[in-house]
C-alpha cells in the first residue's frame, strides 16, 4: 500500500486541557475516519448544526488566532496548532469532536498532538491523496506585512520572517521544506507574547487561560519562563507551525512556495481566499507513486511512527 494514499489515525485519541482565550476546560477527542471526508470538526457540546468544516472561506475571525464557523454561526476558535500538527504528521482524514468553542491550548504548540499521532500510529487507505498545485504566483501587502505563493515543482517550502521592536525577540527568519525538513522544532515551538501586551488581552477578554505553562512570555531582554526556549527560532518557527495550520484549511496539502514577512492569520487567509478567486491559480491533482517521489511525505516521520 502506497504511502501516498490517503490517511488517518488508527485509534481515538483524546485531550483535556485549558482553552487560551475562553479560559475554559475543555475534553477533545480526535478519531478515525473514512477516505475522502477530510478534516471535520463536530461540537458535541450541541445537539444540531454542530459540524463545522475547516475551509478557508469559513474562517470567521483571524485576530490572535483562527476561528471558523458554519452557517448556522456555531465556532470553533484556535484550531491552528493541531491542523499543524495534523499537515505535518501525514493525517488527510479524522473527526475533530470538542465539547466547547475552543480547542485546548495544551503547551502552546503542537508537540503533544504529535506525539500522541505519533503513538497512535496512521490507518493508510487505498485512495491516493490529492494535493493543490500553485500554478501562478500571487502577491499581497498590508503595511509592512507581506505574502506570496508561487509555484513549486515538488514541494512545499515556508519562507517566513518576523520583525519585533522587542531587542529579545528582535528579526527572526527560517525556511522549511515541509515535505523534507525534520519538522520538530517547528511541532514544538510555542505560541509567545510580550508582557506588556498581557493586560490590555485580558482587558479584550483574551487569553484568560494563558499562563506560563503554555505560552513563551518576554519581558524587556528576558524570557520569564523556566527553561528558556525550546529551540534558537522559537519565535518564528511558532509563526511557520500557525502558517501550517492555515493553510491546511485549504482541504489538501499544498504544492507550491510560501514567502511571508510580518504575517499572520489574517494574512495567510486573505492569501488563500485570492489563489481560489480563478481556476487557472491552481491545480488539484491525485498523488500516485507514478506521478511523485516518496520525498513529498515526510520521511523523517514516517520512519518515527514506523
Amino acid at each position: 500500500m502506497s504511502v501516498l494514499n490517503q490517511k488517518t489515525i488508527k485509534r481515538v485519541i483524546s485531550f483535556e486541557g485549558v482553552a487560551l482565550h475562553s479560559g475554559k476546560v475543555i475534553h477533545m477527542e480526535i478519531k478515525p475516519s473514512e477516505p475522502n471526508t477530510g478534516i471535520v470538526f463536530k461540537r458535541t457540546d450541541l445537539k444540531k448544526n454542530n459540524i463545522v468544516i475547516p475551509g478557508i472561506f469559513n474562517v470567521s475571525s483571524a485576530i490572535f488566532c483562527t476561528t471558523i464557523a458554519n452557517d448556522y454561526g456555531v465556532k470553533i476558535s484556535t484550531i491552528e496548532h493541531l491542523m499543524g500538527a495534523l499537515y505535518g504528521a501525514g493525517v488527510d482524514n479524522a473527526l475533530v469532536e470538542v465539547d466547547g468553542d475552543e480547542l485546548p491550548i495544551l503547551d502552546g504548540s503542537a508537540k503533544l498532538y504529535v506525539e500522541a499521532i505519533t503513538k497512535t500510529g496512521l490507518e493508510t487507505s487505498n485512495l491516493p491523496i490529492k494535493v493543490i498545485k500553485i500554478e501562478k504566483e500571487i502577491n499581497l501587502k498590508d503595511g509592512n506585512k507581506t505574502i506570496s505563493i508561487e509555484p513549486s515543482k515538488l514541494s512545499l517550502d515556508i519562507d517566513f520572517e518576523i520583525k519585533y521592536n522587542n531587542p529579545l525577540i528582535g528579526t527572526q527568519r527560517n525556511l522549511v521544506k515541509v515535505y523534507e525538513d525534520d519538522l520538530s522544532s517547528i511541532f514544538n515551538s510555542r505560541t509567545f507574547c510580550l508582557f506588556e501586551d498581557i493586560d490590555k488581552l485580558k482587558k479584550m477578554n483574551l487569553a484568560q487561560g494563558g499562563s506560563l505553562e503554555n505560552a513563551i512570555v518576554v519581558k524587556d531582554e528576558k524570557i520569564i519562563n523556566k527553561g528558556g526556549l525550546r529551540n534558537k527560532l522559537e519565535f518564528v518557527n511558532h509563526k511557520i507551525l500557525d502558517c501550517m495550520g492555515d493553510l491546511y484549511l485549504s482541504g489538501y496539502k499544498i504544492i507550491g512556495k510560501l514567502t511571508c514577512s510580518q504575517g499572520g492569520h489574517k494574512l495567510t487567509n486573505q492569501l488563500l481566499r485570492k489563489v481560489f478567486e480563478l481556476n487557472t491559480n491552481f491545480s488539484i491533482i491525485e498523488v500516485r507513486e507514478n506521478k511523485i517521489p516518496h520525498s513529498f511525505i515526510n520521511k523523517r516521520y514516517l520512519k518515527s511512527i514506523a
